[in-house]
């Protein structure tokens, strides 16, 4: 049995949970997220506590039965508190801007980089020099924090990127 995976996930107050047939769905103040079942594995609700089973000792249904007691916390969480990424920029004349779209960002280049924030992400900028990621999908908001690399536009990754990760939360 997984030691992660045996562990029961609590349901917070003002967090509703639906578990179908192949998906569970989290609602809760910050947001609604689904994740997909995997085959073999099974979720069961009772009370306010949510347990992940699997059919059998295999070693996919081995790896997958703790990854979904992961994730499932992680949609607990995201929904209640949400996740954060704080991203500084450093350089001359390096900034970041809020526009309606996302953010529009001054790197370097002979043009600003429009960057459109995905659905459920909210981007704010309290400095032009920093960047603050929001959102409930612990995944998409690192993602998005992930995309930093992708903006150089140079094809080549090193440790002088004018981006860099400030906190984690």
């Amino acid at each position: 049995m997984s030691r992660i995976g045996k562990l029961p996930v609590s349901i917070p107050s003002g967090v509703t949970v639906t578990v179908e047939a192949n998906s569970v769905k989290v609602k809760g103040p910050k947001g609604e997220l689904t994740h997909r079942l995997p085959a073999g594995i099974s979720v069961d609700r009772a009370d306010n506590v949510v347990n992940v089973k699997r059919a059998s000792d295999e070693t996919n249904h081995k790896a997958l039965h703790g990854l979904t007691r992961s994730l499932i916390n992680n949609m607990m969480e995201g929904v209640t508190k949400g996740y954060q990424k704080q991203l500084e920029i450093t350089g001359v004349g390096y900034k970041a801007e809020v526009r309606p779209y996302g953010l529009q960002l001054a790197l370097g280049f002979s043009h600003s980089i429009e960057f459109r924030a995905p659905a459920g992400i909210k981007l704010t900028a309290p400095q032009p020099t920093q960047i603050v990621i929001d959102g409930a999908d612990k995944a998409v908001v690192g993602q998005v924090a992930a995309v930093r690399d992708l903006l150089l536009l140079r094809g080549e990754r090193d440790e002088q990127s004018p981006v860099h990760v400030m906190h984690s939360f």
